[in-house]
C-alpha cells in the first residue's frame, strides 16, 4: 500500500539522522531518499534555510566529526498522508532529542514532506520543517487518530 511505502520511507530518512551514543548516524543513506535535486528546507528561524543534501549532510556530519553531537534520535509521532496518481505528501509531527556539546535537548515540530513515484519507487522531492517554539506548539495541530503513528 502507498501509505506504507510513504511512511517507510520518512521512517528511513528518520534512521538515517538518528544514532545513540557511540554509533556514527546514517547520512550518507539520505540521498538514496531523494530525487537527486531534492531539497530540504529549515524553517524555524527568521529566514528559510534551503538546503541539497549534500549541504543538509556537510554541517550534521561535522558537528558529529568534532564529537559535538554524541546522540541525537528523531521520530515521527502522528501522520497525515494524501496521494494522488504518482505524487505524495506526509505532514507528519515529530519528537527529537539529542546531546550536543555534552547538554541534553529536546524538541518537536512538523514536517512537510512532498515525495513522487519513480522507476525506482517513491522518493522525496523536498522536505520542509518547523519546529515548536513559543505560541506555536505541535498540539495545535490536528491529526486524525488513524494516522497517529506507531
Amino acid at each position: 500500500m502507498v501509505h506504507d511505502e510513504l511512511a517507510e520511507l520518512l521512517g528511513a530518512f528518520l534512521a538515517a539522522v538518528s544514532f545513540r551514543r557511540g554509533e556514527r548516524p546514517g547520512y550518507g543513506r539520505i540521498h538514496d531518499l531523494f530525487l537527486p535535486e531534492g531539497l530540504l528546507i529549515r524553517n524555524s528561524g527568521p529566514a528559510p534555510e534551503v538546503t541539497t543534501v549534500a549541504q543538509f549532510i556537510e554541517p550534521r556530519q561535522a558537528t558529529v566529526d568534532s564529537g559535538a553531537l554524541t546522540e541525537f534520535e528523531e521520530v515521527e509521532t502522528a501522520a497525515r498522508t494524501e496521494v494522488f496518481g504518482q505524487v505524495a505528501h506526509r505532514f507528519s509531527a515529530y519528537a527529537k532529542r539529542g546531546v550536543l556539546d555534552g547538554v541534553p535537548f529536546a524538541g518537536a515540530g512538523m514536517i512537510s514532506t512532498q515525495c513522487v513515484l519513480t522507476p525506482l519507487g517513491w522518493r522525496i522531492s523536498s522536505m520542509a520543517w518547523d519546529d515548536e517554539r513559543p505560541g506555536l506548539t505541535v498540539a495545535e495541530i490536528e491529526m486524525p487518530d488513524s494516522a497517529r503513528a506507531a
